[in-house]
């Protein structure tokens, strides 16, 4: 039923609760885990310079080595969390919109299913949903488990 689980993240709480899930859901059905981090662009454009961001947005990590860090921290945590149980890890890391890049990466990875928290580090949570998983819920034709902090299920919408 499920060969390929996403789980992205940005190493917040919420982020790392859907973890859990995604692990369980993946050795039962013997799914790769992927870990998705994406670097928000326009959101670290305020911090960084044009010179900066545009070195993001060509993947040159190893010129940044606070954002590899965050990156590496970020996707490791579901690398070694499926480890554990020894299924499969492939860690991703990418640059732009979250909600645009988590899109994009479902369709061009055979994806079958999304596994993320309700909300993320943007600090400002909706009353129900976070924006990027909101975006995610509304524009992906696949399944989405949301997990909310506490690492409960909150919705499953296909």
């Amino acid at each position: 039923m499920y060969d390929h689980i996403l789980v992205p993240t940005d190493g917040s709480t919420t982020a790392e609760s859907a973890v859990d899930q995604a692990v369980d859901l993946a050795s039962k059905y013997d799914a790769v885990v992927h870990a998705l981090y994406v670097i928000d662009v326009d959101a670290t454009s305020y911090s960084l310079g044009t010179e900066q961001v545009d070195r993001l947005r060509q993947g040159h990590l190893d010129e940044m080595p606070e954002v590899k860090a965050d990156a590496d921290e970020a996707t490791g945590y579901v690398a070694d969390a499926a480890a554990k149980h020894g299924l499969t890890v492939e860690e991703h890391v990418t640059a732009g919109e979250p909600a645009r890049a988590i899109r994009k990466f479902v369709e061009d990875n055979d994806i079958d299913l999304v596994v993320m928290g309700s909300h993320g580090r943007s600090g400002l949570s909706r009353v129900v949903l976070g924006s990027v998983t909101e975006k995610v819920l509304r524009r992906t034709r696949l399944p989405v488990l949301v997990v909310d902090v506490h690492g409960e299920q909150k919705a499953e919408v296909q």
